[in-house]
């Protein structure tokens, strides 16, 4: 089972930019495709980006595409989310999670603690 531990949130201004990052435990990270989801107050959790195993192919919700990107480093067995042009609409608390699916919202590993950006207006 893969361990999970999320970082690099905080308080940020609209416009600006953060860059979260996911550090997994267990030899076994690059068998696992990888997601990145948020969840805000009161909202059902959204699925917001994917990368696939190597690296090679990732997804985007339309609600970020554009602005964010994910990327990982299976050296290091760690997956990141650069985030630019942050709206008050990303604030919530960020999770990482191995995916059966880059494409769909199927977290398939236990949830970390998450990590929390608060975009202002």
């Amino acid at each position: 089972q893969v361990q999970l531990v999320e970082s690099g949130g905080g308080l940020v201004q609209a416009g600006g930019s953060l860059t979260l990052s996911c550090a997994a435990s267990g030899r076994t990270f690059s068998s696992y495709n990888m997601g990145w989801f948020r969840q805000a107050p009161g909202k059902e959790r959204e699925f917001v980006a994917g990368i696939s195993r190597s690296g090679g192919s990732t997804y985007y919700a339309d609600s970020v595409k554009g602005r964010f990107t994910i990327s990982r480093d299976n050296a290091k067995n760690t997956v990141y989310l650069q985030m630019n042009s942050l709206k008050p609409e990303d604030t919530a608390v960020y999770y990482c999670n191995p995916v059966l699916s880059v494409v769909r919202d199927s977290p398939i590993g236990s949830w970390g603690q998450g990590t929390q950006v608060t975009v202002s207006s």
